[in-house]
């Protein structure tokens, strides 16, 4: 009998345990917040909304009111606020935007779900009864269709390699992967598009090559996605892989990459063939490449360059920084360039990135070059990168005619 009794109360809290689960799991996106306020909650079922939102958000998140949940272009903010005289409210900090914040039931959890245009990005504050209080960033998008896996859209395969120790970047080992799309065949060999920081990228570049391959708006092309080197003693070598001018990457990826990758799969050779993206350091390393090599890579992808002066040497004025310098006095070099930056980038002692992302931009029309510029509102991430990927592609390989 009293093993019955233990067995009926272990199933009793699994099936609470459950239906917790599953009623937290209906408010955890703003999306489902919000339909629970437009519902017109009940006292008693405002409250429980406010124990969900306390689990989802975290107490000391609510406390120091320094976190908002994004779904698409739907953002909720909540904050714990206990004796609050007023409705705190969401503040942004370069406008005199206010968005005042909802008690729910007896807690002292507000909320605020707020539908936000494509690409808007902010930073924000709270104000609780005068007194400013916590604050973050915020930028939102719509996710492209391109961006997700489709059923019978043909699916390449992503494959980790070996860790790569270098010659060139002596005493460095790295993780890379290589994506083969399923159009591809031995007898006709495939253009290349290569990744910095690849660990990021190998996540969701994929399903945009596939959609794109299989649609005929980019070339069969083999992605490879390459992380920066580290020493055995964890140093990592990424700013100086990444951010130096010198021809010293586009070596590491002529001489050993692309060589090992070719003992299995054929490349094209021709530059109209090969292109190269990066985010931040990455970015200005695949201009870098292009610009010291503009006959082995034409196609460049940059998100959030640091064209700034990360790099300094002895003089501490060798840095990307010296790029629009260089563009303008420099002959005009086959190079097709796609630029993405927003106007609450970084901004410290290397210089303001997107003053360097628009001078280069400038530099580039003075010059007569193949570019375009998209220019946000956005912060120091892959977020809006990530938001125009499939335009950024179909752009860099427009008019695609190999050499």
């Amino acid at each position: 009998m009293r093993n019955s009794v233990i067995v009926f109360n272990l199933l009793l809290l699994i099936l609470i345990t459950s239906l917790a689960r599953a009623q937290s799991s209906l408010i955890k996106s703003p999306k489902k917040l919000q339909e629970a306020l437009n519902s017109n909650p009940n006292p008693d079922q405002a409250n429980a909304i406010a124990a969900l939102v306390r689990e989802w958000f975290g107490q000391e998140t609510l406390t120091k009111g320094n976190s908002v949940k994004t779904d698409g272009l739907t953002a909720a903010w909540a904050l714990e606020a206990p004796g609050a005289k007023d409705p705190p409210v969401v503040m942004s900090d370069s406008s005199h935007r206010s968005l005042q914040l909802t008690k729910l039931g007896d807690s002292d959890i507000y909320v605020h779900v707020e539908n936000l245009p494509e690409g808007a990005g902010f930073r924000w504050h709270y104000i609780v009864d005068g007194r400013r209080l916590g604050g973050g960033n915020i930028e939102v998008y719509t996710t492209p269709a391109d961006m997700k896996a489709k059923s019978g859209v043909p699916k390449g395969i992503v494959t980790q390699q070996s860790r790569w120790k270098s010659s060139i970047f002596a005493g460095t080992e790295r993780d890379w992967w290589i994506y083969i799309p399923q159009q591809y065949k031995p007898e006709s060999p495939a253009c290349v598009m290569i990744f910095q920081d690849g660990g990021g990228y190998k996540n969701y570049v994929p399903a945009a090559f596939d959609n794109l391959i299989a649609k005929g708006e980019m070339p069969v092309t083999v992605g490879i996605f390459i992380s920066p080197g580290n020493f055995a003693d964890g140093r990592s070598n990424r700013s100086f892989e990444y951010d130096t001018l010198s021809d010293h990457y586009a070596r590491f990826l002529l001489e050993e990459i692309l060589p090992e990758v070719e003992k299995n799969i054929k490349l094209r050779h021709d530059a109209a063939s090969r292109a190269i993206g990066g985010i931040s350091s990455g970015g200005i390393c695949a201009w870098t490449v292009a610009w010291e090599r503009p006959n082995e890579f034409s196609k460049v992808l940059s998100w959030v360059g640091s064209f700034t002066g990360i790099a300094s040497g002895k003089t501490l004025k060798e840095g990307g920084n010296n790029y629009p310098v260089m563009i303008r006095k420099s002959e005009k070099k086959p190079i097709r360039i796609f630029m993405q930056d927003g106007e609450n980038d970084l901004d410290n002692e290397n210089g303001n990135w997107p003053l360097a992302n628009q001078e280069i931009s400038k530099a580039l029309d003075f010059k007569g070059y193949q570019y375009k510029f998209v220019y946000g509102h956005g912060f120091h991430s892959d977020n809006h990168g990530r938001a125009i990927l499939p335009d950024s592609l179909r752009w860099l390989w427009k008019d695609y005619k190999p050499e």
